[in-house]
């Protein structure tokens, strides 16, 4: 039978999707389901990982009967997946030891500070591009090996296996305890705090320092693998053997669905933060302004490309803010409606730091602030100063990039909630001086995994096909005079400096 189509297992940290795609890029059929979030203790964030195995089914099967796909139709699959999410389990059984500690668990702090006292929050920066961070696998995993009894002997005897999210539904789709795939791709193993950039494999000296036993690691493979991972088996979700061969952390997955594939393009996401890749080619660049140095994906057996990732920690929530806590309108949408009820932020500027400072100043001490206030100053100002922290915070991230990388920017392909907001995509433009495109397809992370696996298996032939496919929505070009686009943005920053050490 005729191969129509590539899919998608899109892992999200609130809800699992399946997508299945035309060779055009259009969405032919998809189905989405939520998970529960877990919180223990203050700061500890987890999921149940069979609860995401069962969801990933359900979807997979309403998918394909609602929209009568056939298995034999489906050229290849592709895995997206939040990143940094830790799992470790018994790879004879599938049973998780302890649920998956999220990306946004505290609970690793004392760890990182421990390590930090040899060589401080950049100790391991120069192999891996990351600073000592919560955020990251490589405490979580030793987390779980020296709190959940037996795991560690499990782990040393090579029972016990590890897997980001990625790992954990690529085994599972596989055949589990019958013969899964134990691997992940260059992205999310870039993500560990545990993979040396140069080499693309694990670093025996961190593994080492952290007491992690390289056994219980996958495969790092490439993010689009003609070796294929592995097959679906006909008793699976399936109900049929079709190659899974795409894998792709969730924001480079989205660099990809955007087709970044030339250095000095990049990409924003709007969400309840912002998340901005920029391709910086086949060699990685460190950061010296804040940023992370990540791999933005690896096609085939090709050189690995290179990013750099700014970190927003408040856009879109600050929208929720105004809404749920002030209650300035009961539809986040219509904050725009609300925004140009005046001319312009009236002097104001509001910095949402309201759980410090993320990109490129990683302050924690830092807390919101709204200045310039006078009697003049209304709820439309504060909107609007509410939408323009956006953009603010956008241009500092990419001044950030332009300095690391010497890359000048061309255009800023954007994707998210926060796109449809005709007044921040200007204002966006205006004060990044460079065109901000919207495009046709806006689920460009499930986009991105499909085409890797298509890649992998000929489906598409090379990244000139997936370029074909990204298709203009919408174009924003700069309308703003430098001198104002410079005296809006040093306000802007003198704004900031307001937030700095307000935690004693």
């Amino acid at each position: 039978m005729e191969k129509k189509y590539a899919a998608a297992v899109d892992q999200g940290t609130t809800s699992t999707r399946f997508m299945v795609f035309d060779h055009g890029g259009n969405v032919v059929g998809y189905h989405q389901l939520e998970h529960e979030q877990i919180y223990p203790k203050p700061g500890w964030v987890e999921h149940n990982p069979m609860e995401i195995w069962e969801r990933t089914q359900e979807v997979i099967k309403v998918t394909l009967e609602k929209y009568n796909i056939k298995p034999e139709e489906i050229a290849a699959i592709g895995v997206t997946n939040q990143r940094e999410t830790t799992i470790v389990w018994d790879k004879h059984t599938g049973k998780p030891y302890y649920n998956a500690i999220v990306w946004q668990c505290t609970r690793t702090k004392d760890i990182c500070d421990e390590l930090a006292k040899d060589g401080g929050q950049d100790r391991f920066r120069p192999k891996v591009g990351l600073p000592l961070a919560t955020y990251f696998s490589g405490p979580k995993i030793k987390w779980i090996l020296d709190n959940v009894p037996g795991v560690r002997a499990a782990a040393e005897k090579g029972d016990a296996i590890f897997g980001n999210i990625d790992t954990w539904e690529i085994w599972w789709l596989t055949g589990g305890p019958n013969g899964g795939a134990h691997v992940t791709d260059v992205t999310n193993a870039s993500r560990t705090m545990l993979m040396n950039l140069e080499t693309l494999d694990w670093d025996d000296e961190i593994l080492n320092i952290l007491g992690i036993p390289r056994q219980m690691l996958p495969k790092i493979c490439p993010s689009s693998d003609p070796a294929i991972y592995g097959y679906t088996p006909k008793d699976g979700p399936f109900g049929g053997v079709i190659p899974v061969c795409g894998d792709l952390g969730d924001q480079q997955a989205a660099l990809v669905g955007q087709t970044c594939f030339s250095p000095g393009e990049a990409k924003n996401t709007y969400g309840t933060g912002c998340f901005m890749l920029l391709n910086t080619g086949t060699k990685p660049v460190p950061s010296k302004s804040g940023l992370l140095t990540t791999l933005g994906y690896q096609i085939n057996n090709e050189p690995a490309v290179y990013c750099l990732e700014g970190s927003i920690a408040i856009t879109g929530a600050l929208v929720q803010w105004l809404r749920d806590n002030l209650k300035f309108f009961e539809k986040s949408s219509e904050v725009e409606a609300l925004a140009k009820t005046v001319e312009d932020n009236g002097g104001i500027y509001f910095v949402p730091a309201f759980s410090g400072l993320f990109a490129p100043y990683w302050k924690s001490d830092a807390r919101g602030v709204i200045v310039g206030l006078t009697r003049y100053i209304n709820k439309g100002h504060i909107a609007r100063a509410a939408l323009e922290a956006t953009a603010y915070q956008t241009r500092e991230v990419l001044d950030a990039m332009e300095k690391d990388s010497g890359v000048k920017l061309a255009a800023l392909k954007v994707d998210g909630g926060m796109v449809y907001n005709e007044l921040l995509m200007q204002f966006q433009a205006d004060i990044l001086n460079v065109p901000v495109i919207r495009p046709k397809v806006a689920e460009t992370t499930s986009l991105g995994a499909a085409y890797a696996a298509g890649l992998a298996v000929g489906f598409w032939n090379n990244l000139e096909d997936l370029r074909k496919n990204w298709l203009v929505d919408k174009t924003w070009e700069p309308k703003m005079d430098p001198a104002t686009r410079e005296k809006l943005y040093k306000g802007w920053l003198k704004a900031v400096e307001r937030t700095f050490n307000w935690v004693e």
